[in-house]
């Protein structure tokens, strides 16, 4: 690697630094952390920005269990927090609550399920023009996994194609629709100008967005991943198919990393850290030009506020080892380690003889 590699390598100081970043998506494979890195992002942004939003578009809704306070589709003041929020969508009920009961909406709502894919972008239409009315200097997306990512950046298109059937049963049928309707007494309240100016306008918001998406100056993706091949094999493509949607992506957060720091040594950890390394060397060979942050594995899970400060640290520091072996001081904790082994086996040893003699 170059210096410029090793310039960039660590931190996502960059994202923070970047004060005229308005949207910041963080996604990835199933599994690999993504609600907890978003999380901290945003608790890091906190630090730096007037108010932040973070928001979570995946069904499964981990970001409640993050932080253990329940949010939902309204934005929520952070416990510990004077300008973070957070918002919990789910596209199906969003979608639904975004539907009145009127015949127009009725339409629409059929229509949205006849359509694949345009019932999630009306809703995420929908949400960007609440959030659009918002004043939050910026937005954290906890995203689903990376397939429905991909999809919800599809959605401008979603959309375009769906205005296209919609003219198209205009044109073929508008007569029919306006005799069918005032037939069973929708009357004026149901006609194809509604229909068309509700979808306009979803459109519009979203166009207006996507074309801010496309703005590196305002947008930038985050990808999460793990050394392993499926986590890698996701991240490439993912990362192929920012590019073809012109988003702006420079950061990798490679999280669950295993570091050589066990006193006593494992030959699990050892296989898994050779298996892991092989990777970590494949994601800098690739993505050189990337600022890439390593995370240690940890022995428990990051719940809570608290927990989430703690971890913080390594997003803006890179993480360093607790131990380096081959130093004197590692050899001493390996042989104080493996005595208090040996004694606590020769204790195990006694109670078990004692207890044999017993019997």
């Amino acid at each position: 690697m170059g210096s410029n590699a090793e310039l960039l390598e660590g931190t996502v100081k960059n994202v923070l630094e970047q004060d005229s970043l308005k949207w910041i998506f963080v996604g990835g494979k199933g599994g690999v952390g993504k609600t907890t890195c978003s999380s901290i992002v945003s608790i890091l942004l906190a630090t730096v920005r007037e108010s932040v939003l973070i928001i979570s578009t995946d069904p499964a809704h981990n970001l409640s269990d993050a932080f253990q306070q329940k949010f939902t589709k309204s934005p929520s003041l952070v416990n510990g927090f004077s300008n973070l929020y957070a918002m919990e969508i789910d596209p199906t009920v969003e979608h639904e609550d975004s539907l009145g009961s009127d015949a127009t909406d009725g339409f629409v709502s059929e229509l949205a399920n006849s359509i694949p894919g345009i019932d999630e972008a009306m809703s995420f239409a929908e949400m960007l023009k609440l959030v659009q009315t918002m004043d939050y200097s910026v937005i954290v997306f906890d995203t689903a996994p990376t397939g429905h990512t991909l999809r919800l950046l599809q959605f401008p298109s979603t959309l375009e194609k769906g205005l296209s059937k919609i003219m198209t049963i205009k044109n073929r049928f508008g007569g029919l629709l306006s005799q069918m309707t005032r037939l069973f007494g929708a009357g004026e309240e149901f006609n194809e100008d509604a229909i068309l100016g509700k979808l306009e306008g979803l459109k519009e918001v979203i166009e207006q967005v996507n074309t801010q998406f496309k703005d590196p100056d305002l947008t930038t993706f985050i990808c999460v991943c793990i050394p392993e091949f499926l986590s890698l094999y996701e991240t490439e493509r993912l990362v192929q198919e920012l590019t073809k949607f012109e988003i702006d992506t420079h950061n990798i957060i490679i999280n669950q990393v295993i570091y050589d720091e066990e006193v006593v040594e494992s030959k699990l950890l050892k296989a898994r850290m050779r298996m892991q390394q092989k990777y970590l060397n494949q994601f800098y060979m690739l993505y050189d030009d990337f600022n890439i942050t390593k995370l240690p594995l940890l022995p428990q899970e990051v719940c809570g506020v608290e927990a989430l400060k703690a971890f913080s640290h390594n997003f803006i520091c890179p993480y360093k080892p607790s131990i380096t072996r081959g130093t004197l001081e590692e050899v001493e904790q390996r042989v104080s380690a493996l005595r208090e082994q040996l004694k606590n086996a020769e204790a195990e040893l006694d109670r078990l003889n004692k207890g044999e003699q017993k019997a």
